[in-house]
């Protein structure tokens, strides 16, 4: 009986609740805030719930938001998404293609900017190389001839020479945006005192971004990628993301996890929303987006204002596709057959090996091979000889056998043997 009398206390607590704050938000015209603030509704009320009725109260919810998050699940496709602006660069659809060694060169952005719109990023350059002329730094900072926009991460530890660096990056490559590389967890780059572990040394951070921003003298917006911290122990994107806001960058990118979970476990994204909540600055999130639909949570569960693609990509081009009708409303597109897959590896193998010398092209590529065939079966007895290939006409003749017609295995990303799943690790 006591339960029964409480649940009614609470239900018309909750309903008195709803009102007035509808009557507060319709007065004030602050629907957007509770939309950006509290994207779940009951967290819109939860301060004022106390006491005796708390423990009602987190039953009565947990229906409420259950049911929410289901419905929250099946309109997703159909809700437009707005672009993201970086000070004046605007971002349509709010989706990036994260800097990866080895990865995001011209050939694999060309492929990806045919499937969809984003705003795709070179692979991280050393500030110090570039300063210095260094050729392997400079083919790193190269574009395609009609490549528009220009984005580029930078890492380094100096001031003076990262702002050397963005000066020449601004008015000799002629880049529109700059990235700057605060979130590398790779021991190669750490040990070195770049990436990650510099937000451990806020004043340092400071320091860098502030030279950056004075580099390019407001020509092209300035964003940083951080992880959530070194470890739980010491977390700095809070801090980190502050600074950058105080110092003049136009958006921040968080990798949900920490360096010393390099990628494996889960990303936690309210890491995420906790920045979109202490920042006015565009957040966008990264971490375990590997469908669309998965793009479309992340910005629901955390309020930021975009997304930023990293190994879910990888030999998925397509991928960009998806998103870019994901993010306008629309039905996303099934799944490529393998044939598909392999037609857009070849023609990524031909770029590549138009971009760098003969002899290197398709030692660089054969990781993609992989990537590119993963999540469809019966395709592993091809890899030795397309490995082997030394030239484009021996990876075609590799790639022959292959049953062009083969689909996707549904949640082939959540196999233990997917390139990207690194949970076990």
């Amino acid at each position: 009986m006591c339960e029964g009398i409480a649940f009614s206390c609470l239900s018309f607590s909750w309903n008195l609740l709803r009102t007035s704050n509808e009557k507060r938000r319709s007065r004030c015209g602050m629907r957007r805030f509770q939309q950006l603030f509290y994207p779940n509704e009951a967290d819109f009320f939860r301060p004022l719930v106390t006491g005796p009725l708390q423990k009602c109260y987190d039953y009565v919810t947990s229906d409420f938001l259950a049911s929410g998050s289901q419905k929250a699940s099946q309109e997703g496709v159909l809700k437009s998404r707005p672009s993201v602006s970086f000070h004046g660069l605007n971002i349509s659809p709010p989706v990036v293609l994260a800097p990866m060694a080895g990865v995001t060169s011209y050939p694999y952005r060309s492929i990806c900017r045919e499937f969809g719109a984003a705003l795709f990023v070179s692979e991280m350059v050393l500030a110090h190389t570039l300063v210095e002329g260094n050729r392997e730094a400079l083919k790193l900072a190269q574009f395609g001839p009609l490549e528009t926009p220009r984005s580029i991460q930078l890492a380094g530890s100096n001031p003076d020479i990262m702002e050397r660096a963005a000066r020449l990056l601004v008015e000799e490559i002629k880049v529109d945006h700059i990235d700057l590389n605060f979130g590398c967890p790779v021991k190669k780059i750490t040990s070195r005192g770049y990436g990650s572990i510099i937000p451990l040394h806020p004043h340092l951070l400071r320091d860098l971004i502030r030279a950056v921003v004075r580099g390019v003298e407001g020509r092209v917006p300035v964003t940083i990628k951080i992880r959530a911290g070194v470890d739980d122990t010491r977390l700095t994107y809070l801090t980190a993301g502050q600074i950058a806001q105080d110092e003049g960058c136009a958006a921040v990118m968080l990798h949900s996890r920490t360096a010393a979970q390099l990628y494996s476990g889960k990303a936690r994204w309210h890491f995420i929303k906790s920045l979109v909540h202490t920042l006015t600055i565009p957040v966008l999130g990264n971490g375990d987006i590997w469908r669309a639909q998965d793009a479309l949570a992340m910005m629901d569960e955390t309020g930021c204002a975009g997304v930023v693609i990293g190994r879910g990509c990888l030999g998925r081009p397509w991928l960009y596709r998806d998103l870019t009708e994901a993010l306008a409303g629309r039905a996303i597109p099934d799944a490529p057959l393998l044939g598909e897959s392999v037609d857009t590896m070849l023609k990524h193998a031909h770029r590549m090996h138009e971009w760098y010398a003969p002899g290197t092209a398709l030692l660089a590529f054969r990781k993609f091979i992989k990537w590119y065939l993963q999540g469809y079966p019966n395709t592993e007895h091809v890899l030795t000889a397309a490995f082997d290939a030394t030239s484009l006409e021996q990876l075609h003749d590799a790639l022959q056998p292959l049953d062009r017609s083969t689909p996707l295995v549904p949640d082939w990303y959540l196999r233990p043997t997917f390139a990207g799943n690194t949970s076990s690790k």
